[in-house]
């Protein structure tokens, strides 16, 4: 059973134009905004589309109910958000409404919602995977609970994380979206294990604590990963290294593909 909602990542606060606006209304908003679509709304229920697309060789004085798309595809808050994906990539759709039973409007839905909420992603079968081979290279009997962790305290074991990643992990921070991390406690230590550009957005943020499936060891054994941000002169987050967007795997990979088509 699919746990992300539509309500869980959509946005709430929606810039929308009247259903009496004009052209200008759009193209003021769009100014103000930077967006380039809105819902078009009468009496709180959607009615209409309007897109940047939508005022080509349209005067300002032009209603928007004459120019707006009336084929409206909405979504249900309840939705699913791997449903709401199919429902957008498939139809070509950057935004969806998100509406009520009575189409009363609720917020929006982006690609960009869609798409943040599933990097980086926490499954509890990748927890007990890291446990079960803590249990097969120490001998030991691990003991996993739910808890917040101060931020300050958390040693990291990577040494570089990528700027594109960051920022989406502060918006989704902001938005109350973040996923938990994976830490290890040991006595006076805090070993982060898997969330480190979760960790670095909530330390840039200021955040005192943040939400962890925490693996709780007594056993006085020293992890293959503390072995680790030792070689790499790792001791707070402040010594990860961000490397801005251009650097990242992907992107040259992708570059590489367009340079060479």
């Amino acid at each position: 059973m699919e746990r992300k909602k539509v309500h869980d990542y959509m946005t709430y606060d929606v810039v929308t134009i009247t259903g009496d606006g004009t052209v200008k209304d759009v193209i003021e908003a769009i100014r103000e905004t930077g967006h380039d679509g809105f819902p078009v709304t009468k009496n709180k229920k959607v009615v209409g589309y309007i897109s940047a697309r939508d005022l080509l060789f349209a005067q300002p004085s032009t209603p928007v109910e004459r120019i707006m798309s009336k084929h409206l595809i909405v979504a249900d808050p309840d939705m699913g958000i791997n449903d709401a994906a199919r429902v957008i990539f498939r139809s070509g759709i950057q935004k969806l409404p998100v509406v009520d039973e009575n189409g009363n409007l609720l917020g929006i839905i982006s690609n960009t919602d869609v798409i943040r909420s599933q990097i980086e992603h926490v499954s509890p079968e990748k927890v007990y995977k890291f446990i079960e081979t803590l249990k097969m290279l120490h001998d030991i009997n691990p003991v996993l609970e739910r808890d917040a962790v101060p931020v300050k305290n958390l040693l990291p074991t990577q040494s570089k994380i990528y700027q594109d990643e960051l920022e989406g992990r502060i918006y989704e921070i902001k938005k109350g979206l973040a996923e938990p991390i994976i830490v290890v406690r040991r006595p006076g230590k805090l070993i982060l294990v898997d969330g480190h550009h979760r960790a670095v957005a909530a330390n840039r943020l200021g955040i005192v604590n943040l939400d962890a499936y925490v693996i709780d060891i007594q056993e006085d054994v020293e992890l293959g990963l503390e072995k680790t941000a030792r070689e790499m002169n790792l001791e707070t987050l402040d010594d990860v290294k961000v490397l801005d967007y251009a650097r990242h795997p992907l992107v040259a990979i992708t570059h590489r593909l367009v340079r060479h088509g």
